[in-house]
């Protein structure tokens, strides 16, 4: 083994990555534009045939009255938080500790729009309707994300939705939905999008997660609600004169992709389950709730990642390309099922599976001998 080898650089050179739909790269788009007549027209500056009609079937799809075409899911929830805030005169919302507004945006909510968070349940469990029933603070809007990914992407039961809903209707609270990963859970809830969607004021989607395009989100609800994000989206600078790229590899994926989720989600739980036979580590969720859970190791990150090159170089399966430390000793990373995994050999995978385990045993003694 290279001693100087990086995880990053062992994962790029194992053969079988675990997750995702292989490698992110040009043949990404040069595939979804491999059918498409050179002659169709583009869209300009948020209208024309190809970004309307895209428009129009997402909303059907989520069982909304219409629905915008943005370049990034960011740009499109401040959007969203900054309306319901305005229709109710309060610049105050809630969410979880770790939305993706709160750890991953440089408080552009707050920076751009004045807007107030208010942070919900601790931030390694789930928001329930108890959490909701006692805010303290007035709020406009309430934002729930399904599944919660920064704590392995759990779900709570369908009934827990459905009463945070009707609670909020009741108080004249927004809820909107952080849906990047909404198909993704549809194998687990029994549910259509417009089922779960019916819950909620507003919603955003992604395609470039679980839907593998290039780029693009979807925000949808009631008419005035996106013809007044249309003008946001302008405001904000996300009226490109042109988004087909966009919007052709969302579309071509979405249609390669929508109908694989439960494969994706049965592969996940029993991934899950060979993962949680190795010593010293578990999965959150022990048992996935879609296509993506977390692995954790008892062992420290400066432990564990000589290990996994070592089984990258010894089978060519990579789990992971980083590891994250987590609030213990230990260390994670997160794992998203996709088309990749379909190519991974099976007995190569268990080979893999056992020599980690067999190298976190010995780690674990010999750390074991000497504290």
């Amino acid at each position: 083994m290279d001693d100087n080898k990086t995880l990053m650089e062992a994962f790029k050179q194992a053969p079988y990555p675990l997750g995702g739909h292989g490698k992110r790269n040009i043949q990404i788009l040069k595939e979804a534009f491999r059918e498409i007549d050179g002659s169709l027209p583009s869209d300009m500056y948020g209208k024309g045939e190809i970004i309307e009609d895209f428009q129009a079937r997402m909303a059907d799809v989520l069982g909304k009255e219409a629905a915008v075409f943005f370049p990034s899911g960011t740009m499109a929830q401040q959007i969203a938080l900054r309306i319901w805030c305005d229709a109710n005169g309060l610049p105050r919302v809630a969410y979880h500790p770790l939305c993706h507004l709160e750890i991953h945006e440089e408080d552009g909510l707050k920076k751009l729009h004045r807007i107030e968070p208010v942070l919900l349940a601790d931030k390694h469990r789930l928001i329930t309707l108890e959490d909701v029933m006692r805010l303290q603070e007035d709020i406009s809007c309430l934002l729930l994300e399904l599944p919660q990914r920064e704590i392995g992407g759990q779900l709570p039961a369908y009934e827990e939705l459905e009463a945070i809903s009707a609670w909020c209707r009741d108080k004249g609270i927004k809820l909107h939905l952080d849906g990047a990963r909404l198909f993704e859970i549809l194998p687990y809830y029994r549910k259509s999008a417009a089922e779960i969607c019916r819950l909620f004021d507003s919603v955003y989607i992604s395609f470039y997660k679980g839907i593998g395009g290039i780029a693009g989100a979807i925000l949808a609800g009631d008419e005035p609600f996106v013809q007044e994000a249309k003008v946001w989206k302008r405001r904000h600078g996300g009226d490109l004169i042109s988004l087909y790229p966009y919007i052709v590899s969302s579309d071509y994926y979405f249609q390669q992709r929508i109908d694989k989720m439960d494969p994706y989600y049965r592969d996940a739980k029993q991934l899950a389950g060979l993962f949680n036979q190795c010593n010293g580590v578990a999965t959150l969720p022990e048992v996935p709730v879609s296509n993506m859970f977390h692995v954790h190791f008892q062992l420290p990150k400066e432990t564990v990642e000589p290990l996994l090159i070592g089984v990258y170089e010894s089978t060519g399966i990579g789990f992971t390309s980083y590891l994250r430390d987590n609030d213990a000793a230990g260390c994670f990373f997160e794992l998203s099922l996709g088309d990749a995994y379909a190519d991974v050999p099976e007995d190569r995978m268990k080979l893999a599976l056992r020599m980690l385990s067999d190298k976190l045993k010995e780690s674990a003694m010999e750390k074991s001998t000497t504290s």
